[in-house]
């Protein structure tokens, strides 16, 4: 092995006299290099965008919902406790969601307002993640209180304190539509999830639901946490079949799925594109080994004479042509690691530079493009690089290895 090495490095060295071939050679690992780096940027993109939906967007987005399917739950008690007895609910919480609009002078705003139950909520979502303890305690305090996301108080153009009216439709008994029900309550606090729920949603006490919306005692929906978000749909039905209330099953992959399934696809196609990218790169090393077997066809047979096996000669080449391979993926593995870990505060610097947004909050459920570098999408892009880098190297290394000394010493 060490002897194939050696004239594998020999032959490197003296086919740099070939400028065409060097050419070529170099593209081979520089097409390697650049292949590596950005396929293990994009991955560590797709997996910063998958980390934020799982610790931010459903730490915030109900796991699962039973709704009532005509005005309340009569008994939600019996709803939480049923749900909580299941291994894997962490909480359940009553909840009121009710669609609203603010009426402010000259212009109405609509958004989703949930009645939640401050005690409990704690337990089914990360709210308070999101705001100051101080704005939190204020909630608490303040029967009147609301919650507004940072980008809708921003565009009310309301600070803590002040006061709006919420426009809450109602439903008579043959479901036509009556007289809105205003409701007047007062800025207690602002969440910043740095995504599109900071334009739509808004909080309030579950008292206030209930006299909005005329429930009494009753909840309109119960909410869930579950310990295995995407095993949320599977609890969701078990606990359904335990329920004796007649409700609405909503879990998130229903409503927001959309987002973990497009994942998943740009990650599948990131793996495609990864195999794909190789072996296009890999091509040059083919093209490159194929001439320079031409090239010492009267080297490969005086070692031929002197006794170099047909072994010797395929390792030789094997090794000459992987060395691009493998300083190629070492370059880029080092690379892409060193952009993946830097792209989220360059991104950062250069939208306060230049004065742009790549994913405006109000559109999308991250403001920022996330990373996460995972080192087994580095062992794996480098592995693939020096799989396919090995592979191209077969074949002129059997073309070198299988050189007749006689006819190759007579310039045939």
């Amino acid at each position: 092995m060490n002897l194939a090495f050696l004239l594998a490095r020999r032959f490197r060295r003296s086919r740099e006299k070939s400028r065409y071939l060097s050419f070529i050679s170099a593209s081979s690992t520089i097409g390697i290099g650049l292949g590596c780096a950005i396929l293990i940027l994009l991955l560590s993109i797709m997996n910063g965008f998958q980390k934020a939906l799982e610790d931010d967007f459903l730490a915030f987005v109900p796991h699962v919902e039973y709704t009532a399917v005509r005005g309340g739950l009569d008994n939600w008690q019996e709803v939480v406790r049923v749900a909580e007895q299941h291994p894997q609910v962490s909480a359940a919480a009553p909840v009121i969601v009710l669609n609203a609009m603010i009426q402010q002078p000259g212009r109405f705003r609509g958004l989703q307002v949930r009645a939640i139950d401050a005690e409990s909520e704690v337990g089914v979502s990360n709210l308070t993640r999101f705001m100051s303890s101080e704005d939190w305690q204020s909630f608490q305090t303040n029967a009147d209180g609301a919650i507004l996301g940072q980008g809708l108080a921003q565009e009310l153009n309301v600070t803590l304190g002040d006061w709006i009216m919420l426009m809450i439709p109602q439903l008579d008994s043959g479901d036509s539509l009556r007289a809105p029900r205003r409701v007047r309550v007062q800025v207690s606090g602002v969440f910043a999830m740095a995504g599109e729920r900071d334009y739509q949603q808004a909080f309030i006490h579950l008292a206030k639901g209930q006299e909005a919306t005329q429930l009494g005692e009753n909840v309109s929906t119960v909410r869930l946490a579950v310990r295995d978000v995407y095993a949320a749909p599977q609890i969701a039905r078990e606990v359904g079949q335990s329920l004796r209330e007649y409700a609405y099953i909503h879990d998130w992959t229903r409503t927001e799925g959309h987002l973990y399934r497009d994942i998943q696809l740009v990650r599948t196609v990131m793996y495609l594109v990864l195999v794909l990218v190789l072996a296009v790169a890999s091509f040059n090393i083919v093209s490159t080994l194929v001439m320079v077997v031409q090239e010492k066809r009267a080297s490969i047979a005086i070692l031929k004479t002197m006794g170099a096996s047909h072994s010797l000669l395929l390792r030789t080449f094997v090794w000459q042509g992987s060395l691009n391979g493998v300083i190629g993926a070492s370059i880029g593995t080092v690379i892409g690691a060193i952009a993946s870990v830097l792209l989220p505060r360059g991104l950062q610097a250069l939208e306060q530079a230049l004065n742009f947004t790549v994913l405006p909050a109000e559109l999308y459920f991250i403001s920022s493009i996330p990373s996460d570098l995972q080192v087994l999408d580095v062992v794996l892009v480098a592995g693939v690089a020096l799989i396919t880098s090995v592979v191209a190297t077969l074949y002129p290394a059997w073309q070198a290895a299988a050189i007749e000394p006689a006819e190759a010493l007579r310039g045939k």
